[in-house]
């Protein structure tokens, strides 16, 4: 299986995620990580799972290195499995917690992709989320801000839920 983990990060905590999502991933196939500011999102369609990670700036914006790729224009992804994580501040931007996986995870359905990874909001502090459906972040939320004791053992839980829906 080939992996593509495609990310922006600005201070360091959403690359970190990255990085510990591709150590987790190595046992499930090839992984190969994307910083979307160097290297676009070349690539994208050839991927069996494509994780799609960003933080959250200002009031639900997007991180900059995504605001030229955050529509996936011109990426076919139909019949692709997509999950997207990000990072964000509920304590101190609560009412727009992790939105920007909200904006990706729309953007990657326009584009024909089937969402995994749907994570549970409890457990975290916040008021609102552009990045909720259905009771359920769209994907994974981290905080480093707030709560960095919880990222690894949030990564290995969301690791193992998309192996099972992926059925492996």
């Amino acid at each position: 299986m080939k992996i593509g983990i495609y990310y922006g990060s600005t201070t360091g905590n959403t690359k970190n995620a990255a990085n510990a999502l591709a150590d987790a991933l190595t046992s499930v196939g090839d992984v190969v990580l994307h910083e979307v500011g160097s290297d676009g999102i070349a690539g994208m369609a050839e991927c069996d799972l494509i994780l799609l990670g960003t933080s959250t700036w200002g009031i639900g914006e997007m991180q900059d290195d995504w605001i030229a790729h955050q529509d996936l224009r011109g990426v076919d992804l139909s019949g692709k499995s997509v999950a997207v994580f990000g990072t964000g501040d509920q304590n101190g931007f609560g009412d727009s917690f992790v939105d920007a996986i909200g904006i990706l995870a729309a953007s990657a359905e326009k584009a024909g992709a089937r969402l995994i990874g749907a994570w549970p909001t409890d457990g975290y502090e916040h008021s609102a989320s552009a990045a909720i459906r259905d009771g359920r972040f769209v994907g994974l939320a981290l905080d480093e801000d707030n709560q960095p004791a919880q990222t690894p053992a949030r990564i290995a839980q969301w690791v193992a839920q998309l192996k099972t829906e992926l059925g492996l």
